[in-house]
């Protein structure tokens, strides 16, 4: 989808004034403490049940548009590795610039497996590292990090134990490092029955302290990616391979035995 072609009726929030020590680009999340990132609706996917680049509008909470997002990614492995695919998000502002990078590497979902675990790179401006956000091990609960760019921990996300791309609602917490603060959250929105029914259209919501530094505040819209692809869409996949275990027992199991 060409920036052109995005919907004229959403207004975008007006340009700030540059601020010192501050990304070129970022100078919107300072005046914002709510990210609501919506993907957009593909109809060439819902009819054809085909894998796309993903694009997301993400807004303030007055509903004005912030940025624009576009996922770019290989027909293949859209297809064939679904949201464990890596891929490259760019984010845009309102003048059409590119204001922030995210390269996700290719990796199975699985938080029980070191060889598994996800991490996203992000740039902003992009070319210019800002930090990551590395997936760590826990026996029971989506665990994340978030790191800046010399890779120090900053701050955790905290999933919930129980994951489901079914259930309304799905928090996970920005933690400070000893998880003894909640600083913030990521929240999974339901888009209605209908809508996550036939594609996998994701509503989800990013709160924060007004006075976070901006650079966490971008980490935290690269996690929302990360921990929604990791978490919840790729246990529904078909392709998952959780869901390909059940499908090749179900043939075993269906096939009748010679004796």
């Amino acid at each position: 989808m060409a920036f052109c072609d995005l919907q004229p009726t959403i207004q975008w929030m007006q340009t700030p004034g540059s601020i010192l020590n501050c990304p070129p680009g970022l100078e919107y999340l300072t005046q914002v403490n709510q990210l609501l990132v919506c993907q957009r609706f593909d109809l060439l996917e819902v009819l054809s049940h085909f894998e796309t680049n993903k694009t997301y509008d993400v807004m303030d909470n007055q509903g004005q548009r912030i940025y624009f997002a576009e996922e770019k990614s290989n027909c293949f492995l859209r297809h064939f590795c679904g949201p464990s695919r890596p891929f490259t998000m760019t984010i845009y502002d309102n003048r059409g610039c590119d204001v922030i990078t995210m390269h996700k590497a290719l990796r199975w979902s699985c938080c029980w497996s070191n060889c598994c675990l996800q991490k996203l790179k992000v740039e902003a401006p992009p070319g210019e590292i800002i930090g990551y956000v590395y997936q760590y091990y826990h026996p029971f609960l989506p665990m994340f990090k978030i790191k800046n760019e010399k890779k120090e921990d900053v701050m955790k996300i905290r999933g919930p134990c129980v994951l489901s791309s079914c259930l309304k609602e799905q928090n996970f917490n920005l933690l400070s490092l000893d998880e003894e603060i909640v600083i913030g959250k990521i929240s999974k929105q339901w888009a209605g029955f209908m809508r996550e029914l036939f594609t996998n259209a994701d509503k989800f919501g990013i709160q924060f302290p007004f006075d976070l530094d901006v650079k966490v505040k971008a980490l935290m819209l690269g996690a929302s990616f990360l921990v929604w692809t990791t978490c919840i869409l790729n246990f529904g996949h078909k392709n998952h391979p959780e869901r390909l275990c059940q499908r090749l027992l179900a043939i075993k199991f269906a096939t009748p035995q010679q004796d």
